[in-house]
């Protein structure tokens, strides 16, 4: 196994100092392994007795990597190099890490964005197949992507059922229409494992492994750390993060994931699903931020915030106060962390296992859908950008008055989210204002994709603490694409995904600006400017 490590100072080394006692008798540790479902209280000993698959799943895995490898050779064989994985949340997030920690190729689609789903069908069609993940099977934005796959590859005159992938619990509506259509390949997940406690089940491993990532290797380390952390004893690094995570008092809700050397690719964008959708409820909850290690949140010392550093193993790691750092191999870390977060909702007191709120988004934008209402009109439009808010933004005359009417309803204890619904890929540079705007407004700033962020820290904006202010970039598209035997394209498809999400956020009493943007390249680089001078301005108080 690789060298697993931990330190922490501050508030994480007090919440250990003072939780540990307590866990340690409880036999915590063992009973998580033991599948205890009682653990977490009676409201949610329903739910937990059908979600503690994942304690053994490095185990229960292993018989699929055989089948995995014989279709990643046959498919090989036939000339595919290209694995498309079509999914959403815990079906996306754990594989788009584990390949690209391993260097190895897998383009993720997790979007209903016209142009991105565009790009994805125009490389290498001929040479590709396709992945479907979803665990419930009836996913709106998995149905539409092997929909328009299905129908591209049957146009270009390739065999659609030899190309298509899925994996799906057994029994699921996926499944039973996948093996009725003659799809190349079912794979059935385990359905006591919840979406995103599922890296080491079939949805990360499916991909993975076609893709050509040695899973093999990746469970059997898995394997070493549950046997690990199945240890009630003081030097379970897991039960400390898990203090950390949650125990704090009082309790710092925002925790800054920061990779700081560790080499694993995009492990604070897997973390924060864990994190958020397994804590963010019941008004409660930590948030997690993923951000840099020189970030302002990583930075500032403020008494809401924890700094987690992903470090490499046996680095000589400065920590400052109220921080923590971990080092392990990327499948050792999984295992950590789903076991820490089920030890933080322990002391949060809440259900990890649930996501209450996820339905309410979805819901809205169905109904949008539906009614094909009228755009709400603008409040105003400036520049390639038209904004929509609420009545604490009727003075602003700008986009970057309004940007700063916005700050302007942050709180000592607020975050600001923003949440960018477009393509991911080909604007990856909008990432870059979450720093400044951080510095800006001196509070935690998380950035998410839409709508692929609904499934991952969607649950804690409307689930957790009411302290979430809300800034939502929509952009149009030059080009839209029908989905087949659909009565919405995608381009109205993700706008229903927006506005739905923003009136639930609205009716949570969150304030929201929608700022869409009328050009893309024009709105991105208006918008990122904008940002650029409040940073600017911020810095130099004292100028005009």
């Amino acid at each position: 196994m690789s060298t697993l490590s931990y330190d922490a100072t501050g508030a994480a080394r007090q919440a250990h100092e003072q939780h540990l006692p307590a866990l340690l008798e409880d036999r915590i540790a063992t009973r998580i392994f033991a599948k205890d479902h009682t653990l977490w209280g009676p409201d949610a000993e329903q739910e937990s007795a059908v979600r503690l698959g994942w304690v053994e799943a490095a185990a229960v895995s292993q018989p699929l990597v055989s089948d995995i490898l014989e279709l990643r050779d046959a498919l090989k064989a036939e000339g595919v190099t290209r694995i498309v994985l079509c999914g959403m949340g815990g079906s996306s997030l754990a594989p788009e890490v584990i390949a690209g920690t391993a260097g190895v190729e897998l383009t993720v689609l997790d979007s209903t964005d016209p142009e991105q789903v565009s790009a994805a069908l125009a490389d290498r069609l001929a040479e590709t197949a396709i992945v479907v993940s979803s665990k419930s099977g009836s996913t709106v934005e998995t149905d539409s992507q092997r929909r328009i796959f299905e129908q591209a590859f049957t146009d270009a005159g390739v065999d659609a059922k030899s190309r298509i992938v899925i994996v799906t619990d057994p029994g699921s509506p996926l499944d039973k229409a996948s093996r009725e259509a003659g799809y190349r390949a079912v794979f059935n997940a385990d359905p006591n494992v919840g979406g995103r406690f599922s890296a080491l089940t079939a949805f990360g491993l499916v991909p993975c492994g076609l893709a050509g990532v040695d899973i093999q290797a990746f469970l059997d380390e898995a394997e070493e750390a549950a046997e690990i952390l199945n240890e009630d004893s003081e030097d379970n690094i897991g039960l400390a993060l898990g203090t950390a995570l949650g125990g704090t008092n009082p309790l710092r809700n925002k925790i800054v994931i920061a990779e700081d050397g560790s080499g694993i690719v995009g492990f604070a964008d897997w973390a924060e699903q864990l994190i958020a959708e397994s804590t963010g409820k019941l008004g409660t909850g930590v948030l997690p931020v993923v951000a840099g290690p020189a970030s302002p949140e990583a930075t500032l010392g403020a008494a809401d915030v924890l700094v987690v550093r992903l470090v490499a193993a046996e680095a000589d790691v400065q920590l400052g106060e109220n921080e923590v750092a971990i080092a392990g191999g990327l499948p050792t870390q999984m295992m950590v962390w789903e076991f820490a977060t089920a030890v933080a909702g322990r002391l949060l007191g809440i259900n990890p296992f649930d996501q209450p709120d996820v339905e309410a988004a979805k819901i809205a934008a169905r109904g949008l859908l539906d009614a094909q209402p009228e755009p709400t009109p603008a409040n105003f439009t400036d520049g390639a950008i038209e904004v929509r808010g609420g009545e604490w933004v009727a003075d602003a005359a700008t986009a970057e008055e309004a940007v700063s009417a916005l700050l302007a309803e942050l709180g000592p204890d607020s975050y600001l989210s923003v949440q960018a619904y477009f393509d991911r890929l080909a604007y990856a540079s909008l990432e870059g204002v979450r720093d400044e705007l951080a510095a800006v407004s001196g509070r935690p700033v998380t950035f998410g994709w839409g709508p692929r962020f609904l499934h991952s820290t969607g649950q804690f904006h409307k689930g957790g603490p009411a302290i979430g202010v809300f800034l939502q970039v929509t952009a149009a598209s030059a080009t839209d694409l029908a989905i087949p035997d659909r009565p919405f394209t995608f381009g109205e498809l993700i706008s229903a995904q927006a506005a739905g999400d923003a009136q639930v956020l609205s009716e949570h009493g969150r304030p929201v600006l929608r700022l869409h943007l009328t050009d893309r390249s024009a709105g991105v680089k208006q918008l990122q400017e904008l940002v650029t001078s409040l940073a600017g301005r911020a810095a130099s108080p004292t100028e005009s």
